[in-house]
């Protein structure tokens, strides 16, 4: 019985052993970061008091963990910009897009920009570039022009669309655009807002836009849609159509549209 113990144990200690061997025989590769491109028109420059457009293509055979930016400046002074994303977690390929604040306080001047992923089992990448970040000598507004919009008051009903349409240029390059409802005598908020259309552009001078949605809609239009609940919830009452759009710049245009909601 003893020699049979012994047996079972050393059997056990030499497939952990098989086993431990595997696992250093199948390393994960390093997530893979590809087609980075910064700024408009991927021109590696931010402006003071405004963000930077920011996108790449990822690739992570040990699943995406966390992605995280840090801009610093060239010769170690001033600030670091720092951001972390936790919004592609679970994620094994990623389309990564999005935009940093550069705030107003920030030096003129050469920057390094870092852009790491870090996957599940720790593994991390970084891809590396030069930035410039500077002063922006455009102060001219976006032209908006609403081409179709809602009667002034027009009330809608549940499952009524509501819609309203256009376009957008600029002299140098339209930022983004968004519609959204906000209920009358709020101040806009992120959180009380309902999405019609959101979006962010790197280059174009000129946009169109269609923004709908049904009056009682369970989701929204963002750009991952959400649900309609909670503080931005569905009332009966007047409401504005608010289309704001905005330059790389952020020179910024409104325009309201009132109507109102009958659920």
């Amino acid at each position: 019985m003893k020699s049979y113990h012994l047996y079972i144990i050393s059997l056990m200690a030499a497939t952990a052993a098989a086993l431990s061997g595997c696992d250093e025989n199948s390393e994960t590769q390093k997530p893979v970061i590809a087609n980075l491109a910064l700024g408009i028109g991927n021109n590696h420059t931010a402006y003071i008091g405004s963000d930077m457009h920011m996108e790449a293509e990822i690739a992570a055979e040990g699943i995406i963990d966390r992605i995280t930016v840090e801009i610093h400046s060239e010769d170690g002074s001033g600030d670091e910009i720092e951001a972390e994303y936790a919004d592609y977690a679970g994620q094994r390929n990623a389309a990564f897009h999005k935009h940093i604040d550069i705030p107003d306080a920030t030096a003129p001047g050469e920057y390094h920009f870092h852009l790491t992923v870090t996957d599940r089992e720790g593994n991390s990448t970084t891809v590396e570039e030069d930035i410039a970040i500077e002063d922006s000598a455009d102060a001219e507004l976006p032209v908006l022009s609403v081409e179709s919009a809602p009667a002034e008051n027009e009330a809608f009903t549940a499952g009524q669309n509501i819609r309203i349409s256009g376009r957008v240029t600029d002299n140098t390059a339209v930022g983004g655009m968004m519609a959204v409802l906000v209920r009358d005598g709020e101040t806009p908020t992120e959180q009380n807002l309902i999405i019609m259309f959101l979006r962010y552009y790197q280059d174009a001078a000129e946009v169109e836009f269609e923004a709908t949605i049904d009056a009682g809609a369970e989701y929204d239009k963002n750009i991952t849609p959400a649900r309609i609940q909670g503080s931005n919830a569905w009332q009966s009452g007047k409401y504005s159509i608010l289309v704001r759009a905005w330059d790389p710049s952020s020179n910024t245009v409104d325009r309201y549209y009132p109507i109102s909601i009958n659920l």
